[in-house]
């Protein structure tokens, strides 16, 4: 793509939080360069939307629907030129980043080099997964909206299992469901699917709530760090109240073909396995040529910038951002602390372009909500401690304020009054994860996929 001469390049690799928000506040405030042509932004993204993660359980208990939960990135960012793509490599010593875009397998010498003048690095992050025998056959994670939907679906379709089979260990294995990871997305995941999985029960006159078996795996002593020890408890008991059983100081040791071995001694099979015991920076953050700490993320300064480098700019999960309300902490890899993040990264950015000094990121963090399924909560903001209804309420109005687009605000709040009224589906839509079966069955080809 062509580039007008003189022309300032503001390269942004990533679409999540961070990128997604400083791309939409740098083409707000230049609004008028960017019409001269003098500044042209671009944003890498592997999608072609900004997923909000917060409302992933709800679009996975069906309570949402999924394309409510992200933002498309060429709707919001019109004045932007999106790339979708993967980037390969960061080289500050050559002043570009190595693309490899969407359909790039198809043609030869597919990647693409993009140079920049001003580069912001907001890749964010990936799970972080530990070499379990079996875990990498058949664990999932929970940080797509992809990943959602196939859960949900995958839970559903272990239901239909359950009341079809005859064997009982079939039928058992099919009704254990484990989440390994104490954290906001375990624990918020398993709270939405369980009560989306007990409402299903209804449905299915064979099959008894009771005999479902939900298991949560945590490896330290406590559940949810974020909105206290007080709170973590009991949402430790609220989960107990529900049959749900939570394994503090508990590891998992294997996951061979869906035998769930702990390291309390306990074997069980279990027909689901998620995923979400933290995350890690980008690879492509510690593969490029740019300072990075031993967790793999870059060396930032208060005011956003990399160290020590000119022009380069980075924020949320795959940065370790100083936290100048706490001496020698970094901040939290939070929604909260990235939207806040992206809206000074971009006055910095615009600041340097000026010419005028940068100011430092401070917030002082609030707290925190949390959703465990419907009219279920719990919440620690300010130091004030909430649970239950009002709680629920509090998490879906703050990240309902948080989500960008009144067109989004507008159809989830929608979504949300209709389930007042009408009970949530239970159709599991499972052939979507292969939807050339039945063509191949019907041109007399074996599904291969």
């Amino acid at each position: 793509m062509s580039i007008p001469d003189g022309a300032k390049r503001i390269v942004i690799v990533g679409g999540g939080y961070v990128g997604m928000y400083t791309a939409l506040r740098l083409q707000r405030r230049l609004r008028a360069r960017l019409r001269r042509h003098e500044i042209v932004i671009t944003v890498i993204n592997p999608h072609s939307y900004m997923t909000y993660q917060p409302f992933l359980p709800e679009a996975a208990a069906g309570n949402l629907e999924p394309r409510h939960v992200v933002a498309p990135l060429r709707k919001m960012l019109r004045r932007c030129r999106i790339v979708i793509g993967n980037v390969t490599e960061i080289s500050h010593a050559r002043r570009c980043v190595s693309v490899c875009p969407a359909g790039a397998e198809t043609v030869p010498n597919g990647l693409v080099e993009l140079p920049y003048d001003y580069l912001v690095v907001a890749a964010g992050s990936i799970s972080r997964t530990l070499p379990i025998p079996g875990l990498a056959e058949c664990g999932i994670g929970f940080k797509t909206v992809e990943e959602a939907i196939y859960l949900r679906n995958h839970v559903l379709r272990q239901l239909d299992i359950a009341a079809s089979v005859r064997d009982p260990r079939a039928r058992q294995r099919a009704l254990t469901f484990v989440f390994v990871g104490g954290g906001f997305a375990g624990v918020e995941a398993l709270g939405e699917l369980e009560d989306m999985a007990r409402d299903a029960c209804r449905w299915y006159p064979s099959l008894d709530p009771r005999e479902m078996r939900w298991i949560l795996v945590e490896a330290t002593d406590r559940i949810l760090p974020e909105v206290g020890p007080e709170m973590g408890r009991w949402t430790i008991e609220a989960l107990r109240r529900r049959g749900i059983e939570v394994r503090l100081k508990t590891l998992l040791k294997s996951a061979e073909d869906r035998h769930i071995v702990l390291s309390d001694g306990e074997e069980f099979d279990a027909g689901t396995l998620v995923w979400t015991a933290g995350v890690k920076p980008h690879p492509v953050v510690r593969d490029s040529d740019l300072p990075v700490d031993d967790k793999g993320r870059l060396k930032a300064t208060a005011e956003l910038t990399v160290e020590g480098v000119p022009h380069v700019y980075t924020a949320g999960d795959n940065a370790a951002v100083p936290d100048l309300t706490s001496v020698g902490d970094y901040t939290a890899p939070n929604a909260q602390h990235a939207v806040r993040q992206a809206k000074r990264l971009a006055d910095n950015v615009i600041a340097d372009l000026r010419g005028t000094p940068r100011k430092p990121y401070i917030h002082k963090y609030v707290g925190s909500v949390a959703g465990l399924g419907l009219h279920k909560g719990v919440a620690n903001v300010y130091g004030i401690k909430l649970k239950g209804r009002l709680a629920w309420f509090l998490h879906r109005t703050y990240h309902l304020s948080r989500m960008p687009t009144v067109n989004r605000k507008i159809r989830i709040t929608g979504d949300w009054t209709l389930a007042a009224f009408f009970r949530r589906e239970i159709v599991s839509l499972g052939a979507l994860q292969a939807p050339r079966k039945e063509f191949e069955l019907a041109a007399g080809r074996r599904h291969t996929e």
